[in-house]
C-alpha cells in the first residue's frame, strides 16, 4: 500500500524503546513514533503513555525517500495542547533579600587586595 505524508491511520504498537514506539500499519509496513511525537509536553517514560498491543491513531509526518522509513505522530492529532505541570523555579539565593550583585560589589575590593597580597608574596591559596 502507498502511504502519503499527512495521512491518518490506525495501527498497533509492536515494540517500545526509550526513543519511541514501533507501530504496525499493515502486515508489511511499520513506522516509528518518536518519543517527542507521542504527546505534547515532556514524556519521561514512553511506557506510561502506550503499551505493546495497543491500537493507536497516528498521522504520517515523514517518509524517508531512500529507506522508506515512516515517521508517525500521535501529538499532531491531539485536540488541544496538554500543558506540562507547573514547576516552581528554584533559586540558589533568597530572591526576597536584596543582596544579589550588591554583596559582590562590596566584597570585590577586599578580594582584590587579598589576591594581590598573595601574588606579591608568592603564596597561593593552596599553599596556606
Amino acid at each position: 500500500m502507498d502511504y502519503k505524508i499527512g495521512e491518518i491511520l490506525e495501527g498497533t504498537i509492536t515494540g517500545i524503546q526509550t526513543y519511541g514506539a514501533f507501530v504496525s500499519l499493515d502486515d508489511h509496513t511499520q513506522g516509528l513514533i518518536h518519543i517527542s511525537e507521542i504527546q505534547s509536553g515532556f514524556t519521561k517514560d514512553i511506557r506510561e503513555v502506550v503499551q505493546v498491543g495497543e491500537k493507536v491513531r497516528v498521522q504520517i509526518i515523514d517518509i524517508d525517500e531512500y529507506t522508506q522509513k515512516i515517521s508517525l505522530s500521535k501529538r499532531t492529532l491531539e485536540s488541544q495542547f496538554v500543558r506540562p505541570p507547573y514547576h516552581k523555579k528554584r533559586y540558589f539565593t533568597n530572591k526576597n533579600k536584596d543582596i544579589g550583585f550588591q554583596s559582590i560589589e562590596e566584597c570585590l575590593p577586599e578580594w582584590t587586595d587579598e589576591a594581590m597580597d598573595m601574588l606579591l608574596s608568592g603564596k597561593t591559596s593552596q599553599s596556606k
